[in-house]
């Protein structure tokens, strides 16, 4: 048994650490900041309006907050939650599907409904497990590339602000690593709202979204974003979050159950989906800042983190409207461009992934390449192409292993 499976159930006696909360707060504005460009550029690719992003900013950041503080609070570890990253940049590289936003949403809901599946049906979350590390992370690889391209093409569109902001990411973190996307970010939010081209049509817009708002969207369900959007976005979801969550929480000796945690953050993603809001579920970069000894030197604390980690989410969560319009104010290319500096990291870590092994390098490139390329035939985009016309190959060169070593 682990030494966070010790902690009494009655945790709140352990009191307050003030190094928890400032945890808590600080990886709430690292997972917020270096991220948010990248959910409304997933959300506006796949046909969402100014307004139906706002809703799903705000219906997003409820239940990151919500399901956090509850799993942490009830189980006592540092549970972090977050919205899926990966997942989000899919979107953008898939692009609108037919049936438009409300295809896109009923593809959210279907994705929850997986993840709740994936934490009742425990097989399901195997064969999730089960697919070849390699081959998730060349379809991951692929997802982002495009993305992480962007910054690099906005020095042609915008020269000025963009090498701005490429300067200030590079040089932030030559000082602070965790602090360059979020440093980036507000360079790029500064100069869009210096930018003249907004005039008083953008000020106006941002002072009248100052009370961000839901709006209902009424889902539907299509073939195409089934295959296309659903199916790869909990394939990414739970290879790229779920399960890499857990292993940070196990690096620092915390086990908890997964049932609860799948079951939490399905049933929240599938129903803020109705809002417009994309799937959460656990973080696995930031949910080092609240399960490491730097939250609190006592590990009977650091669920504190987490709690105050779900605080902070709400607290942004009221922030969405202006968030929404200062991001989708022109230039475009601008925030995709911030949006790629936030997955440069993820992007390494999944190319390192896809190619590390010799034996199963092809397969994951071929995985990559394909879901790199675009292709989308009949109505099923890029990722569903390359995990299969990357699998084939894997299993194409995996069987003669597998005779030879049967001899």
């Amino acid at each position: 048994m682990s030494s966070s499976d010790t902690v009494p159930a009655t945790g709140l006696s352990t009191g307050l650490s003030l190094r928890a909360v400032g945890a808590g707060l600080l990886a709430a504005l690292v997972g917020y900041a270096s991220s948010v460009a990248v959910v409304i550029h997933g959300l506006t690719a796949v046909g969402a309006s100014t307004e139906q992003v706002v809703s799903g900013l705000v219906l997003v950041g409820l239940a990151m907050g919500l399901t956090a503080m509850g799993l942490s609070l009830h189980r006592r570890k540092p549970i972090s939650v977050a919205w899926t990253t990966p997942g989000m940049a899919l979107l953008a590289a898939t692009g609108a599907v037919e049936g438009g936003f409300a295809a896109a949403v009923g593809a959210f809901v279907v994705t929850g409904v997986l993840i709740v599946l994936a934490g009742l049906w425990a097989p399901l979350g195997r064969w999730i497990a089960a697919i070849p590390k390699p081959l998730a992370n060349g379809m991951l690889a692929g997802i982002l590339l495009k993305l992480c391209l962007a910054p690099f093409l906005a020095v042609s569109q915008a020269p000025g602000m963009a090498l701005l902001v490429l300067a200030t990411w590079a040089v932030v973190g030559r000082v602070a690593r965790l602090y360059a996307v979020p440093a980036a970010v507000a360079v790029a939010l500064g100069a869009m709202a210096l930018d003249a081209s907004g005039g008083l049509a953008g000020g106006t817009a941002l002072s009248g979204a100052l009370w961000p708002g839901v709006t209902f969207v009424q889902p539907v369900f299509t073939w195409e974003a089934m295959v296309g959007i659903a199916l790869p976005l909990f394939v990414v979801t739970m290879a790229s979050q779920n399960i890499p969550g857990l292993a940070v929480l196990a690096t620092y000796n915390y086990a908890p159950p997964t049932r609860p945690i799948f079951l939490a953050t399905g049933a929240a993603s599938a129903l803020t989906a109705l809002g417009g809001a994309p799937t959460v579920n656990l973080a696995a970069i930031t949910a080092a800042l609240c399960a490491s000894p730097d939250a609190d030197p006592n590990p009977a604390r650091r669920w504190q983190a987490a709690f105050v980690g779900g605080v902070g989410y709400i607290l942004f969560a009221g922030l969405a409207g202006v968030t929404a319009v200062m991001v989708t104010r022109p230039p475009p290319i601008l925030i995709e461009a911030v949006a790629g500096l936030a997955l440069v990291g993820a992007f390494g870590a999944a190319l390192m992934g896809a190619v590390q092994v010799e034996a199963n390098r092809t397969a994951a490139l071929v995985t990559m390449l394909v879901t790199a390329s675009g292709l989308s035939f009949a109505g099923v985009g890029s990722a569903f192409w390359g995990l299969l016309l990357g699998g084939a190959v894997h299993l194409l060169h995996w069987r003669p292993s597998v005779s030879q070593s049967a001899k």
